[in-house]
């Protein structure tokens, strides 16, 4: 819709009050409801919006290691410039309107922090080199029939699981539990969100959702949206989802793989595709790998954010733990998927449902793109077989703390994102860590309580 559209439609229709969003830097939705008239007065101007939103983490506990913002800066307004290109109705809430936002300096700069303006930012730098994107990001997650309420007063344990078993692809699942899988489908798609594929995964109350591909900021407008959506979707059927990468050691994590392609200025070609190489893979595509394989290490906490993240990547569990790339392989970091023009792609596979959509988004073409910008070879030889087993190849790194150290000191991320992004949002992984290191597991008490 046109910004004259969207004026004529909130007037024609008499319409009270409008939801506006910021995604943090978890990439948890922050917002509220405002009123249609101060709406359209900030259309040009923007809106104040504290930004305490970056100086706190997932569980609203300030930050006491950041310099962006905090105690010494008084946490003030900045501005929330909404895009009008989000706009849509949510359709569980009466219709009402929603829209996104980016966060921006007072003097309307962009704040470098703000994931949103981060993905902006190389999503431009495709499109100075002649390049259109497609992305889309799949998610898997748990479903659990509980209440905020019944989670806190279990502690979080023994929660029951909306289906039972191990029961993947499952058309006897998605029956029995049809009132909520048709919202989930219908639902998703008239907010905007055009759902691909929906259905059981692996484990008990498991749902795989993906949607259809999109130009990269579009595609991480609707994964964000898609899970704040599916959880308010999921509370109206008594049920609570959950995009944690991993809830149980014993059962499979929740992966939000990255698929993604790069395509001529007026997306007529997909530039990945090359039927005489013996893969199909175009030497763009071949550079772009090579640059994911040479940069992602270096940026790794983008990817797998959480302390959590890292229970997740572990063998045998559908989940990466080498750097490797493999042509239609499922235990690789990179799949290459290349059986026609169309369909030729790049699915990264590290990336955990815990993701921030536009961070994770932003790492997967920005490691691309410097791949092609340096021209780097494709030199390391793809996987066939069983990628756990892969002892040439480079592992991941095994934790949140030491991912973010490399983060913190390389060269390569501050030329990908900045010095400012670096070093606001390695300091946010390195808190984080900290809360982690403070806790008294179930596991500590469990084996060191009677016998030491």
């Amino acid at each position: 819709m046109t910004e004259k559209e969207i004026v004529d439609y909130l007037k024609n229709n008499s319409i009270q009050k409008i939801k506006i969003a910021i995604t943090d830097i978890d990439g948890v939705l922050r917002g509220k409801y405002i009123h249609t008239d101060k709406f359209l007065e900030s259309i040009d101007k923007g809106i104040g919006f504290c930004d305490v939103i970056f100086g706190w983490d997932c569980a609203d506990v300030c930050y006491d290691n950041v310099a962006v913002t905090g105690w010494h800066t008084g946490y003030p307004d900045k501005l929330a410039k909404m895009d009008l290109s989000t706009f849509r109705l949510i359709p569980w809430e009466n219709n009402t309107p929603l829209i996104l936002g980016n966060f921006k300096h007072t003097d309307s700069t962009d704040l470098s922090i703000c994931p949103r303006t981060l993905l902006e930012k190389v999503s431009k730098q495709a499109k100075d080199i002649g390049f259109e994107t497609s992305f889309a990001q799949e998610f898997e997650w748990y479903n659990f029939i509980e209440t905020p309420q019944s989670l806190s007063e279990k502690k979080y344990q023994h929660l029951t699981p909306l289906t039972p078993g191990m029961f993947g692809y499952s058309l006897l699942r998605t029956s029995s539990e049809d009132a909520y899988y048709t919202d989930l489908f219908d639902l998703l798609c008239a907010f905007g969100i055009p759902i691909e594929g929906l259905h059981t995964e692996t484990g008990p109350g498991v749902c795989e959702a993906a949607y259809l591909h999109d130009s990269i900021l579009h595609a991480a407008d609707k994964a964000a949206l898609l899970k704040t959506a599916v959880k308010q979707i999921a509370y109206k059927h008594g049920i609570i989802a959950t995009f944690m990468a991993k809830i149980n050691e014993n059962l499979p994590g929740s992966g939000g793989h990255i698929h993604q392609s790069l395509w001529n200025a007026d997306k007529t070609k997909n530039v990945f595709f090359d039927a005489s190489d013996e893969h199909n893979m175009s030497e763009t595509m071949k550079q772009y790998l090579a640059g994911q394989i040479h940069c992602l290490p270096h940026i790794l906490p983008m990817l797998a954010p959480t302390i959590n993240s890292y229970k997740r990547l572990v063998e045998g569990a559908w989940a990466p733990t080498t750097l490797t790339w493999g042509v239609d392989n499922r235990t690789t970091a990179l799949r290459v998927i290349s059986q026609s023009p169309q369909s030729t792609r790049i699915e990264q596979r590290i990336s955990g449902a815990d993701t921030n959509p536009y961070l994770a988004m932003a790492a997967s073409l920005a490691s691309g793109l410097y791949g092609i910008k340096h021209k780097l070879k494709l030199n390391v030889e793809p996987t066939v077989g069983n990628g756990y087993i892969n002892t040439s190849a480079d592992r991941l790194a095994a934790n949140l703390m030491d991912a973010t150290q490399i983060m913190k000191t390389s060269k390569i991320a501050e030329e990908l994102f900045g010095t400012e992004f670096i070093s606001h949002f390695t300091a946010t992984r390195e808190w984080e860590w900290k809360q982690h290191l403070k806790h008294v597991s179930d596991w500590e008490l469990k084996r060191y309580m009677e016998i030491i």
